[in-house]
């Protein structure tokens, strides 16, 4: 697959890897986090964004949409039911209150990009990072991807959650990474289908099997989330089976509320028991004790 659709293209990024990066953030993923940071990438197919706060209230955007989706009444402003995701009404907003969110590359284009930024790569020690969404979602277009950034010598690495099929990982991507940045987050597979949606034996049989291959290049993440997966229970197990089975780096990701926003604007529910406030640094710390026999890398 040459197409592939990217919600975003972060420049300068400093915190997906080391040295300056580019961050592709690609559409799509299998998992239905409640505190997800990147909401609008969840779906695999494009959305419109809609701002509020930026709206004029000067209506151009409803006769423009073909499916009769927009409604300045409405809450929202948008029927997600009806929306299809084409973009038109986003042509029209003269406040940008409406973006799209999903644009689709060929291989070659979005190389294009990502090689524009090579000297910052260079002189930093960075490279190209591949998140989302999860990008493991369109694999065949990943790898491709990969396979011309080695061959530019351009340092990769991707952020995944793990939930992929590891043949094909193991396949098509794993000898063009040079870094895995792994989420683990529920220890428990009743707790794991329960709050994100699937079961998590795939993804620990597939850390195994990354860490027994390439232990010195992965980084297993654990997200810090009150009242899900930052509590004595979850972390001391989490922090035991990775240990179990030899993770040598881990990154604790304090949780913060950018997500929630981000949700409203594409039409998803927010979980109301998640705090509008980050997580604290002595919070932080008092999870970090449980991770002190591993290099801990800061996020």
């Amino acid at each position: 697959m040459r197409i592939a659709l990217v919600g975003d293209i972060g420049r300068y990024a400093l915190h997906d890897g080391p040295g300056i990066r580019t961050t592709v953030f690609f559409k799509g993923c299998p998992l239905c986090c409640p505190w997800c940071h990147n909401p609008e990438f969840r779906s695999p197919f494009p959305e419109v964004a809609f701002y509020a706060s930026r709206c004029i209230g000067c209506g151009d955007c409803m006769p423009a949409c073909p499916e009769g989706a927009i409604d300045m009444e409405r809450p929202g402003l948008i029927d997600r039911n009806l929306c299809n995701g084409c973009g038109i009404c986003v042509q029209v907003c003269p406040g940008r209150a409406l973006e799209l969110v999903g644009q689709e590359y060929e291989v070659e284009s979005l190389l294009e990009i990502l090689l524009r930024d090579r000297l910052f790569y260079e002189i930093s020690g960075g490279g190209i990072t591949l998140s989302g969404g999860e990008p493991t979602a369109q694999m065949d277009f990943v790898g491709l991807l990969l396979g011309r950034l080695k061959g530019e010598g351009i340092n990769t690495a991707i952020e995944t959650n793990g939930y992929f099929p590891w043949s094909v990982f193991a396949g098509i991507l794993l000898d063009y990474l040079d870094l895995v940045l792994f989420d683990v987050k529920l220890a428990d597979p009743a707790e794991h289908r329960r709050i994100i949606g699937v079961d998590n034996g795939v993804i620990l049989a597939n850390l195994a099997r990354l860490i027994e291959l390439r232990p010195d290049d992965v980084v297993v993440r654990v997200p810090l989330i009150p009242g899900y997966t930052a509590t004595e229970q979850n972390i001391t197990a989490l922090a035991d089976r990775v240990r179990a089975l030899g993770v040598k780096r881990c990154s604790l990701l304090p949780y913060h509320p950018y997500g929630l926003s981000k949700a409203e604007h594409v039409g998803l529910a927010v979980d109301s028991s998640l705090p509008e406030k980050p997580l604290g640094p002595k919070e932080v710390a008092r999870w970090r004790q449980f991770f002190d026999w591993a290099e801990l890398v800061e996020p």
